[in-house]
């Protein structure tokens, strides 16, 4: 067994039988299970108090004439990315794709081989990447998300998603979505709300795909950035990807990246650790009418991760303590979810 790796903690600021033999009761199942998810919009989630926390608050919202209703223009909810929708572990999802385009790019650059923190992700060394700390995390993401246009990286992006695989579930990346949290989007979505993410990953690197997996177009997302030149090339308009950073949508920086990119407060946020607890607090505190925060608590290390207070990707300590205090609702992976992944 390999020896586990411990990472430093990660700060997003530098960084989804047959019954062929009883034909008639097969196809009465069948309409019988169709009928039943209709009825429950929640399918994959189990019964309880955490799934009637979410039916109770979008039933006040919606109901025409009731004491909390929310005009369909202001049903804003914001969600954040890693760990709330898809998968964080062992470590986030853009983070193994810088590390794979560092391999990739490798050969134009020699020097690499003995400078850190490349010489470490080419020798497969993770302790020493480790070692280079948040100093060597900035420069890996500074050196394979830069100096290329901003069509140039979307297609990097996409090709990448479409051969890479995860280790330990040996399936692409956009299946590792949560399903459970797919039948929340859509069904905000069916009860008049606008989705967003807000997420400390790249803008440019989740704009390319949450459509299509998530449903949630680009102009509804909201991410860090780095900074982008426009300049002619050839006789043609581009924008030109800098090493420099622009924007965080991190922890603080989530409400700010909110208030700009919306305009307008959201009435529910969704996360999953410290990183959005200041999303959390701007959705549901100082502010009246019918207000929702949950956190996705990662409790069930086999069909999952189980990981919290001590994680070094989604630490969740400060927002756990906080959801107790602010009643806000705490999924417990483990119990309230009947199925984590479309393929369960």
């Amino acid at each position: 067994m390999k020896p586990i790796v411990r990472f430093p903690l990660v700060d997003r600021r530098v960084l989804l039988s047959s019954l062929a033999m009883l034909p008639l009761l097969s196809a009465s199942f069948r309409s019988t299970s169709a009928l039943a998810q209709a009825r429950d919009p929640l399918p994959s989630w189990n019964e309880g108090a955490t799934k009637a926390s979410i039916l109770d608050f979008v039933a006040r919202v919606t109901t025409q004439g009731g004491p909390f209703f929310v005009p369909v223009d202001q049903r804003i909810a914001t969600f954040d990315n890693d760990g709330t929708l898809w998968i964080e572990q062992p470590m986030y999802i853009q983070l193994a794709f810088a590390l794979d385009r560092v391999k990739a790019v490798a050969p134009m650059h020699p020097e690499w081989k003995t400078k850190q923190p490349f010489a470490a992700v080419l020798d497969g060394d993770l302790k020493a990447l480790a070692a280079s700390g948040e100093k060597g995390l900035v420069e890996i993401i500074a050196v394979t998300h830069a100096g290329m246009t901003t069509a140039e990286f979307e297609k990097i992006v996409t090709d990448w998603l479409a051969t890479a695989r995860d280790h330990r579930f040996k399936r692409p990346y956009t299946e590792l979505v949560y399903q459970p949290m797919l039948e929340l989007l859509a069904y905000l979505r069916a009860s008049g709300f606008k989705t967003f993410i807000a997420s400390g990953g790249g803008i440019e690197f989740m704009r390319p795909w949450t459509e299509r997996i998530y449903g949630i177009p680009p102009e509804q997302v909201i991410g860090s950035s780095i900074k982008t030149r426009f300049e002619m090339k050839d006789g043609a308009p581009t924008l030109f990807r800098l090493p420099d950073i622009n924007f965080i949508d991190d922890k603080t920086g989530k409400p700010i990246g909110i208030n700009e990119h919306i305009g307008r407060r959201p009435i529910a946020a969704f996360g999953n650790s410290d990183g959005d607890l200041e999303m959390l607090q701007w959705a549901t505190l100082g502010a009246s009418g019918a207000r929702f925060g949950l956190i996705v608590h990662h409790t069930d290390a086999e069909r999952e991760y189980a990981y919290d207070r001590h994680s070094h990707f989604g630490k969740l300590d400060v927002a756990l303590d906080a959801a107790a205090v602010n009643k806000w609702t705490v999924v417990d992976m483990k119990k309230d979810w009947k199925r984590i992944f479309a393929f369960d």
